[in-house]
C-alpha cells in the first residue's frame, strides 16, 4: 500500500530534495506554486517527485496483492467447501469491516508517524495472507483474515492520502497524485482479476496467495526506504478508539466538510447499480460471458479516460469550475436504460457515465483545503471507509430493487434519483463555498501540526 513527493516550477525546474528530517514549514503553501508562471497541466510534474514514484510503485504492488488475494481466496474457499455462497462471502466480507476500521482506527493515521502506519499496515496484510497460505487453515480462519485485511485497508488508504499533502503539498500536484492512484485502482479492476485468473492456471490458490505476500512486503520496503520519516500530525492522549470517534464527530459536525464527504459518497452509491446487476443484464441481452466482461469493464474504462483527460489537458481552475456541473450529469446516462439499448449502446452509456467521474479532481482540491492539518489522516480514512460502505449498500439496494422493478428500471431509477441527489448536494456545496468554519478543537492538548519530514 503506497504514495509520494516533489514539485516542478516554471521551466521544469524542480525543487531539490530536502534533508531526511526537515523542520516544520507552512503546510498550506502549494509546492507547485510559482507567482508569475502560467498554470501547468499534465501528470509529468508529479512523477518528477522522487517520493511519489516510490509511493506510486508501492500502491501498484499493494493493490495487486489485494486483488489477487481476493480472487485466490475465493477459489480456495470454493475448493475447500464446494459452496458458491461461501465463495461469494469472501468478497462480501470486504465491506462491513471497512466501516469498522475507518471509524474505530482512523485516529492512528494522525497520532502516529505516517510512514510507520503505512509500513505496519502492509506488514499486517502480509501476515494475514501468510496465515491463509498455511495448509489446513480452517475456513473460519481464512474468512477472519479476509476481514482483517478489510479493517486495515481504510486506515492505510487514509494515511497514504494524507501523506500526499506532505509529499506534494495541498495544491494541484496533490490533485494529480490522487488522480493517478485512482487510475491505478481502476486499472486493477480491469487487469487484476484477469492476471489473477491466469496466475491460477499456473499455480495453486495457496501458491497465488504466497505471491501476494511478496507484493505486500515489496510495498512495505518501497515505503520504508523510498519515503522520508515525518512526525505525527497530532498527538492526543487517551484511547485510540475514543480519539478516532472524537475526530469523526468533529469532521461531520462541520457543514462544509460534511457536504464534501457526501459529494464523494453519494454518486458512487448510485453508480454501482449497473455493476451490481451486470450478470442478469447480460443474460437478458443474451450477451454471454464475453458481454458480461465488457459491461464490467466499460465504467472503469470511462473513469480512466475522464480522469486522464482532465488531469493532462485541463488547467486546475477549469477542473475546479467543471466539478459541480460534471457531478450533476455523471449519472444521467443511466436513464438511457429505459430505451432498452442493445449491448453496444449500453457500453456507450456506461463509458459516458464513467467519464463524468472526472469531477473528483475538483473535489479533491476543495476537500484537502477544507480539512485542518491535524485531522487530515482521520478525514481521509473516514472518506475511504464511507466510500466503500456506501458502494456496498448501493449494490445491495440495487439487487433488492431489481427483484421488484427489473434490471433496466433499477439502473434508470438509480440514474434519475442519483442525479436529483447530486443536484441538491451541488446547491449545498455552493452555499457552503467560502463559508467553511474552523473545526473546533476538542478537549486535550493540540498535537503537532504543519509539514514535517518522513
Amino acid at each position: 500500500m503506497p504514495e509520494a513527493e516533489m514539485a516542478e516550477m516554471k521551466g521544469t525546474t524542480t525543487l531539490p530534495d530536502p534533508p531526511d528530517t526537515a523542520p516544520n514549514t507552512a503546510p498550506n503553501t502549494p509546492l507547485d506554486a510559482s507567482p508569475n508562471a502560467p498554470e501547468a497541466t499534465g501528470y509529468g510534474r508529479v512523477f518528477a517527485v522522487r517520493e511519489f514514484r516510490a509511493v506510486f510503485a508501492a500502491h501498484a504492488f499493494s493493490l495487486l496483492g489485494l486483488v489477487v488475494s481476493e480472487l485466490a481466496l475465493s477459489v480456495l474457499v470454493y475448493d475447500l467447501t464446494g459452496s458458491p455462497l461461501m465463495s461469494a462471502l469472501t468478497f462480501a466480507l470486504g465491506f462491513l469491516p471497512y466501516l469498522i476500521g475507518g471509524t474505530l482506527l482512523a485516529g492512528a493515521a494522525d497520532r502516529f508517524p505516517a510512514r510507520r502506519v503505512l509500513v505496519v499496515c502492509d506488514l499486517v496484510c502480509a501476515g494475514c495472507v501468510a496465515v491463509m497460505v498455511v495448509p489446513g487453515a480452517p475456513i473460519a480462519v481464512l474468512l477472519a483474515m479476509r476481514c482483517a485485511l478489510a479493517v486495515v485497508s481504510p486506515l492505510f488508504q487514509g494515511a497514504r492520502t494524507a501523506t500526499l499533502t506532505d509529499v506534494l503539498g495541498d495544491g494541484d500536484l496533490f490533485v494529480l497524485g490522487r488522480s493517478l492512484l485512482r487510475i491505478v485502482s481502476q486499472g486493477a479492476l480491469l487487469a487484476g482479476f484477469g492476471l489473477g485468473g491466469v496466475l491460477l492456471t499456473v499455480v495453486s490458490p495457496r501458491g497465488a496467495l504466497l505471491i501476494t505476500v511478496c507484493t505486500f512486503l515489496t510495498s512495505a520496503a518501497l515505503l520504508r526506504f523510498g519515503t522520508r520519516r515525518r512526525p505525527a500530525r497530532a498527538r492526543h492522549g487517551g484511547a485510540l478508539v475514543r480519539d478516532s470517534l472524537h475526530g469523526t464527530r468533529r469532521i461531520l459536525a462541520d457543514r462544509r466538510l460534511r457536504t464534501l464527504l457526501l459529494l464523494f459518497w453519494v454518486p458512487p452509491m448510485f453508480a454501482v447499480a449497473p455493476e451490481a446487476l451486470a450478470a442478469p443484464y447480460a443474460d437478458g441481452l443474451g450477451a454471454g460471458s464475453a458481454g458480461l466482461g465488457l459491461l464490467m469493464c466499460a465504467l472503469p474504462v470511462g473513469t480512466i479516460a475522464g480522469e486522464l483527460y482532465a488531469g493532462s489537458r485541463l488547467r486546475p481552475a477549469t477542473r475546479t469550475r467543471l466539478a459541480l456541473p460534471l457531478l450533476c450529469v455523471t449519472l444521467l446516462p443511466y436513464v438511457g436504460y429505459l430505451l432498452r439499448p442493445d449491448l453496444g449502446w449500453s457500453l456507450v452509456l456506461l463509458l459516458l457515465a464513467g467519464t463524468g467521474s472526472a469531477y473528483s479532481l475538483g473535489l479533491d482540491q476543495w476537500f484537502v483545503r477544507a480539512v485542518p492539518e491535524e485531522l487530515r489522516g482521520r478525514a481521509m480514512t473516514l472518506n475511504t471507509a464511507g466510500l466503500m460502505t456506501v458502494q456496498g449498500v448501493g449494490m445491495a439496494l440495487s439487487g433488492v430493487a431489481a427483484e421488484f422493478a427489473g434490471v433496466r428500471a433499477t439502473v434508470a431509477g438509480a440514474g434519475a434519483l442519483g442525479t436529483v441527489c447530486c443536484v441538491l448536494l451541488a446547491v449545498e456545496a455552493r452555499r457552503t463555498e467560502g463559508a467553511a468554519t474552523p473545526v473546533a478543537e476538542g478537549p486535550g492538548p493540540k498535537g503537532e501540526t504543519g509539514l514535517t519530514s518522513i
